[in-house]
This record gives structure tokens, sequence and C-alpha cells, in this order.
């Protein structure tokens, strides 16, 4: 008996498989294109996201004032007393005589004890008694300790002056000395300056001294700041240094509105700085309104939030934190007698033009 085989059914087979085949590679076909497009859109995306964060700028706004402006260098230190003197027994014997008591103010010369030889000691200096640990018929050994006398009134303070800084530092300048306890202030010249270098690190220290009168309740060991004062300018154009930007040659300007309502350049010269604010001489006056580019904070927006229409791709602006940044004078303190502070307004330019103000 013959086998007998169906080839119409083989080959409809056959083909149901080559049909199968080409059905996959067509998926994954798509599949691929699908994830290249993904990959794509995202590029685009982070691209545009760039575009916008380099050509939108928000900028942040800053009155001008008129004020009294200054700079100073200031260094720490501790108050020492200039006369302290502790008086001991000469030899063995006894306190035959008292004539102080603890805390008793004394001038040069008044007796403080007189000794079991007879010798009688004297205030060298005014001052007040500070410690008496003795009482009349009291027997002490050579070298006790009978009186010690300070002179509290009178003081003296060294501060360090690093090599950056010696050359503002004179002898004769004016300073003025204030207790960080109590914020007594009083006012003092520096008296001498040791150009000796008293430090042996990368950095060299010179020991200026001033000397001050203190009244009471100000004592030897407190803190105290001593400020030399710098250059100082009253009733002048003023204005925060966060507001002035510079260009390549370091020439200081800053933005202003012009009637078109454009943000356009307008150079300015500057005087003293105290690192907060800066004297204006040239370019700006009192009432004034200028503009300077706000640092920003990148909001976090998630990559489908900006799939889905979040983000205005044409043209649309970007929100940004502001964050003022307050920079303090390197080389102490200063102040300034008027106000000043940036207001809290965010504007958009989309370009500026250059100039000076007219």
């Amino acid at each position: 008996m013959e086998a007998y085989t169906d080839v119409s059914m083989i080959s409809e087979k056959t083909e149901t498989k080559k049909n199968s085949r080409r059905r996959r590679r067509l998926i994954r076909r798509l599949v691929c294109i699908l994830l290249i497009l993904i990959l794509l859109g995202g590029a685009a995306w982070v691209a545009v996201r760039r575009l916008q964060a380099e050509y939108t700028v928000t900028y942040q706004a800053y009155s001008v004032t008129t004020g009294t402006i200054s700079n100073a260098l200031s260094f720490s230190g501790s108050l020492e007393a200039v006369s302290s003197k502790t008086y001991t027994a000469p030899a063995a014997g006894t306190v035959r005589s008292l004539y102080v008591t603890r805390g008793q103010d004394v001038q040069a010369g008044d007796a403080l004890l007189r000794f079991s030889n007879g010798q009688i000691m004297t205030a060298d200096f005014d001052g007040r008694i500070n410690q008496l640990p003795v009482s009349e018929g009291d027997s002490v050994s050579a070298g006790d300790t009978l009186v010690q006398l300070v002179d509290f009134t009178h003081m003296k303070v060294s501060v360090r002056v690093d090599e950056y800084d010696i050359s503002d530092v004179h002898d004769g300048d004016a300073c003025r000395i204030t207790a960080t306890a109590t914020e007594n202030m009083y006012d003092s010249v520096i008296d001498n300056i040791n150009y000796v270098s008293s430090s042996t690190g990368s950095v060299a220290y010179y020991t200026a001294v001033a000397y001050v009168d203190v009244e009471k309740g100000v004592y030897p060991g407190m803190q105290v700041t001593v400020t030399v004062p710098q250059d100082e300018a009253s009733d002048v154009v003023v204005l925060k240094e966060d507001a002035l930007s510079f260009d390549s040659t370091n020439q200081a300007f800053v933005y202003m509105e012009s009637g078109s309502g454009e943000l356009e350049k307008v150079y300015v010269k500057t005087g003293v700085s105290n690192g907060n604010y800066v004297e204006i001489t040239e370019g700006l006056y009192s009432g004034d309104t200028v503009y300077a580019e706000a640092e920003k904070e990148e909001e976090n927006t998630s990559f489908l939030a900006g799939l889905f229409g979040t983000q205005n791709f044409m043209g649309g602006q970007r929100n940004n934190t502001q964050r003022n940044t307050n920079r303090n004078s390197t080389s102490g303190t200063g102040s300034f007698g008027g106000s000043g502070s940036g207001s809290g307004s965010g504007r958009t330019a989309p370009g500026q033009s250059g100039g000076g103000r007219q």
C-alpha cells in the first residue's frame, strides 16, 4: 500500500511559520524604533531645558539710597593689666600690722603692712588690693605672698595683625576697643607695633599694642575687638554690592530700565566699600532702581512632568527660586548709615543694550 503525502498542507504550515517569523521581526523593529524615539524625546527635553536656563535670566531689583559708608580692619584680643605686683615676705617672720583691706583702692606711696623686722611695704603705683591672704599676727616664711596690688583702670590690648593687613596699620592710628562681654567702647590709638613676626607658620603675624582706661566692671582677661577705621564717606550715593555686575575688563555696571521697558547697561564708578555696600561716585542717583542677575536654584521637575506639558517649550519663562547672597567684609567690620536693601521683585529680561547713563 502506498503512503500519501498532502503537499498543500505542508506548504500551508511552512507559510504560517514564515508569517509568524515576519511578525516577530516587525514587532522587534517597532519596539526598537519606539525606544529610540523615547530616547530622542528625552534628549530633546533636556536640551530645551538647558537652552531655557541659558537664555532666560531673572533679575533682582535694588534701590539706590544716600547714606554714610565706612570700612575698617578688625582684630581680636584680650585686656591685660599694665601694672600688677605681688609683694612677698623678705624672710621668715610675723605680719605685725596691716594698713589695708582687700578691695581697697590705694595710691602710690601708701603703706600696705609692717613686717616683724620693722620693714614697711608701700604701694609702688595707684591700684586696688586684689589679694590679701594674711592677717595681723600671721607667721610667714620667706617668699610667701603678702599682698597683690593691681591697677584695674589702665589696661593694654595686644592684637595679632597678619601680613596682609600690616601695611594698613600704623603707630598712632585711631582705633576703637570694644569689650565683648559688656559692650563698653573706648577710643584709643595704636601705641606701637612689633614688626618682628611672632609666628612660624605660612602666614606672618605682627603684634600691635593699644592702651585704654576702663571703668569698674571691665577686668583683665576679657575679650575685646580692636577696630581700626580706614576709609569713610558721608552723605553719598550708596548701593548694595550684590547689585553690581562686571564686564570682561572688570568695569562695574548695573542694569536699568529704559523708556521702552528694556534693561540696558549703565556703567558706574565706585568709591568706598565695606564689603556689603559700596559708594557710587558716578552713574546713579539716590532713588534710582537698578537690576542685577539673581542667583537661581533649579526646580526639581521630573522627566514625565516635562513630557506631559508642565514645561512651556516655546519661549515660556522658567520659575526660579531667588536667593540673596550677603557678602561680609574680608578684613573686618564696616558701618552703613541708611537703607538700601534689594527688593524682592523678579524681573525677566530677554536681552540688554549697552551704554552709559546720560
